[in-house]
């Protein structure tokens, strides 16, 4: 089983090193600057943290659970630490096979802990594109990071509601990571649902690049245009454009 918990760990570190100068903008998620980007991550483990502990089973947003922070008060490094080691602690100290609300398919603690992962991981790398550090991350940990993507996707409501405004019911787009052990196709089905299989095959529009690029690209975070795109190009952007997490 992988040992999601160090590499929340180790992704929480990282983050919290990136995070000396809090005024600086992060132009992927645009509005942001790093004050924001880092409070926003913290406030995910304290809602991580409070549906475990609390054995929550029906949906609450992560803004209705307490932050710590004063009214208007943004969170630092040591905040977002904090926040962190409570929830391993609450990880290693909670039954995976525990029923509780997630937004995904799988109605279970261990749904958490890899959830968290990516969501340190993708934070983490705009941090560094907005000090203009190249991301580094691990192939493994990416070809993971887009099987969980496209693992949660289907249930991600808001995705799939514009999905189905796309229209484009029985297109395919396939990604084949070029230094990795990596290749998928996503299926879209009606009113924008989604199937995906592992596996080569055509698609109407494919994607070949870096699987790190290929993570980055499917959160928004990277332009198809740095990677090397065959068939329908207006079809991938459009899909990307809806599909953003």
């Amino acid at each position: 089983m992988k040992d999601y918990e160090s590499e929340i760990e180790t992704e929480a570190a990282r983050l919290a090193q990136l995070s000396g100068d809090l005024s600086v903008p992060v132009p992927t998620c645009p509005g942001w600057t790093l004050a924001e980007l880092v409070t926003h991550v913290g406030q995910t483990h304290r809602w991580a943290v409070h549906v475990l502990r609390n054995q929550v089973q029906e949906r609450i947003w992560s803004r209705q659970v307490p932050s710590g922070l004063a009214e208007g008060q943004s969170g630092d490094a040591a905040w977002l630490l904090a926040g962190a080691a409570e929830l391993l602690r609450t990880l290693r100290e909670t039954d995976p096979e525990l029923a509780v609300w997630t937004w995904g398919p799988d109605k279970r603690a261990s749904w958490w802990p890899r959830r968290m992962v990516f969501e340190l991981v993708i934070h983490r790398a705009d941090a560094e594109l907005a000090l203009g550090l190249d991301p580094v991350i691990p192939a493994a940990t990416a070809v993971d990071g887009i099987e969980e993507f496209l693992h949660n996707l289907p249930s991600a409501a808001w995705v799939t509601r514009a999905l189905g405004e796309l229209d484009v019911e029985g297109a395919t787009i396939h990604l084949h990571a070029n230094d990795a052990d990596g290749e998928w196709t996503i299926m879209q089905g009606p009113a924008g649902t989604i199937e995906w299989a592992r596996g080569h095959a055509k698609g109407d529009t494919a994607v070949q690049g870096p699987v790190r690029d290929l993570l980055l690209m499917l959160y928004g975070r990277r332009s198809p245009e740095a990677l090397t795109v065959y068939g329908d190009h207006t079809l991938l952007e459009r899909w990307l454009t809806a599909a953003a997490f």
